[in-house]
């Protein structure tokens, strides 16, 4: 029989593995041709490095870590001067689940966390990017109401799907 999952903030202790974790989800998206994405994935795992300025949410199956998102509440991970963060918007940044642990609804927990953290914090609207290649991530966001605004252009004919939530209606319910 399986654990529950619960998701609760990260504890200092919980930095590295959380960290560990979500970069290891997001490998398997590396594109080859892209030598950046090294640099990338180390900035994925530096959870300490966004901690003090972000909410890092982890999830837990029993006592293993297998997942983790950071919610931008009051500021970016980086300061990007062509997209600050909007007073009644909370960005969710780099959720990942371990490889081994997905299909199970974890990504959704960790959404669902996000999404009342932000009401609490009196945000309107949860926005997020995504890439292409994160299909199983974008019918999730889909099915739980986030809709399509935008693409944006990252360079290097990398592109990212932007995606917003209004928080002033209750969550899209469907099959879990």
């Amino acid at each position: 029989m399986e654990s529950p999952i619960t998701v609760r903030p990260a504890r200092p202790d919980e930095y590295a593995e959380a960290g560990a974790v979500t970069a290891r989800a997001y490998e398997e998206f590396a594109p080859k041709e892209h030598g950046d994405w090294e640099a990338y994935l180390r900035r994925i795992a530096d959870v300490a490095g966004r901690a003090d300025r972000t909410a890092v949410l982890v999830a837990l199956d029993g006592d293993t870590l297998v997942g983790s998102a950071t919610l931008e509440l009051d500021g970016r991970v980086s300061q990007e001067p062509e997209r600050p963060l909007a007073p009644d918007e909370a960005h969710l940044r780099m959720l990942g689940v371990h490889p081994d642990h997905r299909r199970r609804g974890i990504a959704r927990h960790l959404v669902d966390a996000s999404i009342e953290l932000a009401r609490s914090r009196g945000k309107r609207r949860l926005t997020l990017d995504t890439g292409p290649p994160m299909r199983a991530a974008r019918a999730m966001y889909e099915a739980m109401g986030f809709r399509q605004s935008g693409i944006r252009e990252m360079g290097s004919g990398l592109c990212l799907y932007s995606y917003e939530l209004p928080l002033d209606q209750p969550a899209a319910l469907d099959a879990r």
